[in-house]
């Protein structure tokens, strides 16, 4: 069965791996401007890149110590990404633009939608080992 860490440990966890991932990416972007000459927009996506990919390897294996196939799982954090991301830019938008909130606090404030719709749709949808989400019947007389 899947050892199921507490809901404020995993959640811990999961923000020292969007922290981790965060820094992982920035140092890509960085180094791919820096050392590689490459534009804004390919760093970005470079950077971006590795940190999903740092962010779906931790998280699988260390915030929710999931052990389903890997291709499934992936497919599904991308689109809890995206999801999780669309919130975030709802939030700086509509702040900005709505509400006349300072663009530099609504950039703030979109990381909470952000990250709780991440972690929750992670916990509740990505990360889930399948192989015992339906137990066998047990066998015996009733089960004839």
């Amino acid at each position: 069965m899947k050892e199921d860490a507490g809901l404020p440990l995993q959640f811990a966890r999961f923000v020292a791996v969007g922290v981790l991932n965060t820094g992982v990416g920035l140092a890509c972007i960085f180094a791919a401007k820096a050392l590689l000459g490459w534009g804004d927009l390919a760093a970005n996506v470079g950077g971006y890149g590795v940190g999903l990919i740092t962010s779906f390897a931790l998280n699988r294996a260390w915030t929710f110590r999931d052990r389903g196939r890997i291709s499934p799982a992936l497919a599904r954090f991308l689109g809890a990404f995206v999801m999780a991301y669309l919130a975030n830019l709802a939030t700086v938008f509509g702040l900005r633009d709505l509400a006349g909130v300072d663009s530099y606090v609504a950039q703030a404030a979109g990381v909470v939608p952000y990250t709780a719709l991440f972690f929750l749709a992670s916990r509740a949808f990505v990360f889930l080992d399948r192989r015992n989400a339906n137990p066998p019947a047990p066998a015996g007389p009733s089960a004839r």
